[in-house]
């Protein structure tokens, strides 16, 4: 499994080029004030974890759906004995 962040995709789909640029729109559409070192951590680094506040501002902003700043694969991951990692088979 792996979660990749997409909000610089997101932002240049919708001509969004800088961390200024998108500072304003969270400010005057969805009203909220992050610094610039913060909307600069998120565009350019994957964060660890995001306030949904933080979230329905972006896609408030940006006008997209949480799809559109994340992408997922739900590979199963599997262990050294090929087993999935949630549990041991049923022969066992």
């Amino acid at each position: 499994m792996d979660i990749r962040w997409r909000l610089r995709r997101a932002a240049a789909d919708r001509e969004v080029w800088t961390g200024a640029q998108l500072r304003r729109l969270l400010a005057e559409k969805a009203g909220l004030e992050l610094s610039s070192a913060s909307v600069s951590a998120l565009m350019t680094k994957q964060p660890t974890q995001v306030k949904l506040e933080t979230l329905l501002a972006l896609c408030t902003a940006l006008q997209c759906t949480p799809n559109d700043l994340f992408e997922v694969d739900t590979t199963p991951v599997t262990g050294p004995d090929n087993r999935t990692a949630s549990g041991p088979t049923a022969d066992q």
